[in-house]
């Protein structure tokens, strides 16, 4: 546990990620829930995550509108939903090393939960709220713009690793079916909960994924039933989402 909470350690987090996030703020945005229900229920990073993702999104957005003139809606909201996936923010964290400094439970800690996609991207989202409530707007924002930044460079990013839920949203349409249906089922104690999503789109297919997370289980679910659909696709000979012929 020392070494988890060590202000060396923490040192070295703020140094790679520019900032000097105050203490009390600091160790709220690396305590997981988990880590508060073996510890007499202390005050968990879950709010910050809610703000940092409101700041995460408006940063995006406006980055976007500014540097691509050129982009309509449509292209943008797939960019964005891009940025702000769990898949990216997961890659944020492992960059920087995130999960080094999280306050886990034990029996999250020894389940790899620092390795967690949905952990990590929680704990960023808590990060930029803790940064907007210590240092202001203006250097919360100028922190996400450092982070997506090698995301953007990144050819990857826009092509095959686009936010499933998105792809899965345009393939519908492209088969001129209904839009994809998402039903949530949860279980597990509340420091431990396991989502099962199931997404049905139209009469085509439905496809079900589990995480720990809403979005993340809703994101399996989407990949899932996109690969199902891909095939019909083909077969009519119409165009997938993101294939050279949509560009």
């Amino acid at each position: 546990m020392s070494k988890t909470t060590a202000q060396p350690d923490r040192a070295h987090l703020l140094s790679t990620l520019g900032i000097a996030i105050p203490d009390d703020l600091l160790n709220l945005a690396l305590t997981h829930r988990s880590w508060s229900y073996e510890n007499g229920g202390v005050p968990t990073n879950e709010r910050l995550e809610f703000l940092g993702d409101s700041i995460l999104g408006q940063a995006v957005t406006v980055m976007l509108y500014t540097r691509y003139p050129e982009l309509g809606e449509g292209e943008l909201a797939k960019r964005r939903a891009s940025l702000v996936s769990t898949v990216a923010l997961a890659g944020v964290g492992r960059t920087i090393g995130l999960g080094a400094f999280i306050l886990l439970g034990r029996g999250e800690d020894l389940t790899g939960g620092r390795a967690k996609a949905s952990i990590l991207a929680d704990t960023v989202e808590a990060l930029i709220g803790a940064t907007y409530l210590g240092l202001g707007g203006d250097v919360a924002t100028a922190l996400v713009l450092r982070l997506v930044e090698p995301l953007i460079a990144n050819p990857d990013t826009f092509g095959e690793s686009m936010d499933p839920k998105t792809s899965l949203q345009e393939l519908a349409a492209t088969l001129g079916d209904d839009a994809p249906v998402y039903e949530i089922a949860e279980s597990g104690p509340d420091h431990r909960k396991t989502f099962i999503a199931t997404v049905t789109v139209g009469t085509l297919v439905s496809a079900t994924g589990e995480g720990s997370s809403k979005k993340q289980a809703e994101s399996i679910a989407a990949r899932r039933a996109h690969l199902l659909l891909a095939p019909s696709a083909e077969a009519v000979g119409a165009p997938l989402p993101g294939s050279p012929a949509t560009a």
